[in-house]
Parts: structure tokens; C-alpha cells; sequence
């Protein structure tokens, strides 16, 4: 029922900035938990961010420690669109990047893929030194 379509990849240098997509399908995506993922070549799929739904309370973001400072993920619910700006974007960033959503009620913010209910299919993002 729910469906995640990922966009914004690309091929970028070092330092460069870019912005992910995600939207999504479903009816009551302000209610959703939205995160983002990245999975490089021969590695397992990491943890980047993640931005509460808003249902009577302001929206809170997280990130993983190797994003934080560099990357904002921010959702515009009027569009379904949940959205990952890269900024000072570096080699070990190239992974192949997926947005994720937890159906509510979320006790705690998952940080592992099996958190999740939804998943998109990628969007390859490519930074070269």
C-alpha cells in the first residue's frame, strides 16, 4: 500500500552538495517516521537520519555520527516528500542511498534497517576525490 520512490542521486566531487528525494504514497505521511539509509559496495546498510512525524508535537531529526553537521533530512508533508540535503559531501559518502518508513505508533527512532516497515528502491549517490 505504501510506496517510496527515491531520487536526487548522482555523480559529484568532493565537497560537493546534493539533494535527495523520497516521496512517498501513503495518506497519512505526516504521521510516518521517515529514515535514510545508505549501503556502499560489500558493506551493510547504515544508518544516515531520521525525522519523526509530526502528530501534535514538532518534528525532531537524528543522524548517525559520520553525517552529523553535514547532513539535514527534512520532510514537506503537503508534497509526501521527505528530503536529505548533503552538504561537504566526501568519498566515503558513495553509497547507494534509501529512504525507509515506520508505521507509528515509533516507541524509539530504529537505527537498524529491520526498524522499518517500507523501503524505496535507491538512488546511487557517487562522490569522487
Amino acid at each position: 500500500q505504501v510506496q517510496l520512490v527515491e531520487s536526487g542521486g548522482g555523480l559529484v566531487q568532493a565537497g560537493d552538495s546534493l539533494r535527495l528525494s523520497c516521496a512517498a504514497s501513503g495518506r497519512t505521511f505526516s504521521l510516518y517516521l521517515m529514515g535514510w539509509f545508505r549501503q556502499a559496495p560489500g558493506k551493510e546498510r547504515e544508518f544516515v537520519a531520521a525525522i519523526k512525524g509530526s502528530q501534535r508535537s514538532v518534528e525532531t531529526t537524528y543522524y548517525a555520527d559520520s553525517v552529523k553537521g553535514r547532513f539535514t533530512v527534512s520532510r514537506d508533508n503537503a508534497k509526501n516528500t521527505v528530503y536529505l540535503q548533503m552538504n561537504s559531501l566526501k568519498p566515503e559518502d558513495t553509497a547507494v542511498y534509501y529512504c525507509a518508513l515506520d508505521l507509528p505508533p515509533v516507541l524509539a527512532i530504529p537505527r537498524l534497517p529491520s526498524g522499518y516497515n517500507y523501503w524505496g528502491q535507491g538512488t546511487q549517490v557517487t562522490v569522487s576525490s
